[in-house]
């Protein structure tokens, strides 16, 4: 049945179409009741959140929040997209939050860096944003409670891991309770035409992520790196005759016009991200879980403690070596399977590989979470 706010056919109404006021006044109609549904839900929320606090659970669930945007999702109809529908949910659940407890978040900066747009997906719009010089700095922030959260990139689907994150998560006891896959877009920026670009700036990463697109297209002009993508931005917002590298955002930002779209060289380029903090995330049913540890240096050290996973019927979906500082041919690994630290074959893992390896840490179990971006 038709919502009472839809518009007639109109060949149920002798063929005439609704007039453009008549069209208004539904929207704003709807518009009201919108507003009012709104903030009914938010006092729920509000009630939830009396409840957590009196039982000492954290206002922030990002498991929860990921299983609610997915069921929003599951019953949109259309016309509008998925992601739109998410987006304005997640702002709804942002705003509702923030009621309770305004949540700090540190995020690699400064504003409209990907980490930044990596951290409004996760968050949404209404927490105060952290931006700090470093990966190492997030942590710190996290580790010092200065901030509630931080939002660092874990992995890159065109170069790999990110070294820094992965050092601080093997020094730093921080829990990964929530990943964000952010589909990276890189998008040309400048106050000049293309054809008087003489400089392009961007971070070390874009800049390689973009090679062969800036080879073919500017041969001519002169790479510099520095510190961020909106850095960058901000510094071809100064310079008549250089261009940045960086999200969109970050072009609207700083006032630029968009010289190119989508220029990485792989199509899919993704970076993902973990959300950063001190307790894991409840069980969604579709989750991982990440560990790190640390075997004795001796043949088939490793493969022993691979078979693990696989004789409990778990998917690897991650695994990483890092150099143990110090310590020559020394490696600690990190690995992520397939479901939560509370489920049974998991438990069993954990615990067989405690008898193999020197040591066994569990970096954190989070909702498995679509690309966004």
């Amino acid at each position: 049945m038709a919502h009472s706010g839809t518009p007639r056919d109109s060949a149920a109404d002798g063929g005439r179409k609704p007039s453009l006021s008549q069209l208004r006044s539904q929207i704003d109609k709807l518009d009201r009741q919108l507003v009012s549904l709104m903030n009914e839900r938010a006092e729920f929320a509000r009630q939830i959140g009396h409840v957590k606090q009196s039982t000492g659970q954290q206002t922030y669930d990002p498991s929860r929040e990921e299983t609610v945007l997915e069921r929003v999702a599951s019953a949109n109809d259309g016309p509008l997209s998925n992601e739109s529908v998410k987006a304005v949910f997640r702002e709804l659940i942002s705003g509702s939050r923030a009621i309770e407890q305004h949540l700090r978040v540190a995020h690699l900066g400064p504003a409209w860096t990907y980490s930044h747009l990596a951290a409004l997906h996760r968050f949404g719009s209404a927490v105060d944003f952290v931006p700090v010089a470093s990966i190492s700095a997030a942590f710190e922030e996290v580790q010092a409670g200065h901030s509630h959260y931080g939002v660092v990139p874990l992995e890159n689907s065109t170069d790999g891991r990110i070294a820094d994150t992965l050092d601080n998560l093997s020094r730093l006891p921080v829990k990964i309770c929530a990943e964000v896959p952010l589909r990276i877009h890189h998008t040309l920026l400048a106050t000049c035409d293309r054809s008087a670009v003489k400089e392009v700036y961007s971070r070390p990463q874009a800049l390689s992520q973009c090679r062969n697109w800036l080879a073919r297209h500017l041969p001519a002009a002169r790479l510099v790196e520095v510190t961020s993508t909106s850095a960058a931005a901000e510094m071809a917002a100064q310079r008549p005759d250089a261009a940045a590298i960086a999200s969109r955002q970050a072009g609207v930002h700083y006032g630029l016009s968009v010289l190119a779209e989508n220029i990485e060289d792989i199509a899919g380029n993704t970076t993902r991200f973990a959300v950063i903090g001190h307790a894991d995330s409840s069980r969604t049913g579709k989750d991982k879980t990440s560990l790190m540890f640390e075997i004795e240096h001796k043949p088939g050290g490793l493969a022993d403690a691979l078979a693990i996973p696989k004789r409990q019927k778990l998917n690897l979906t991650w695994i990483e070596s890092f150099p143990m500082p110090g310590e020559v041919g020394g490696y600690i690994f990190f690995v992520e399977l397939e479901g939560h630290r509370s489920d049974l074959r998991l438990r069993r893992a954990i615990a067989s590989l405690e008898k193999r390896c020197k040591r066994v840490v569990v970096l954190g179990s989070y909702a498995a979470a679509a690309p966004v971006g």
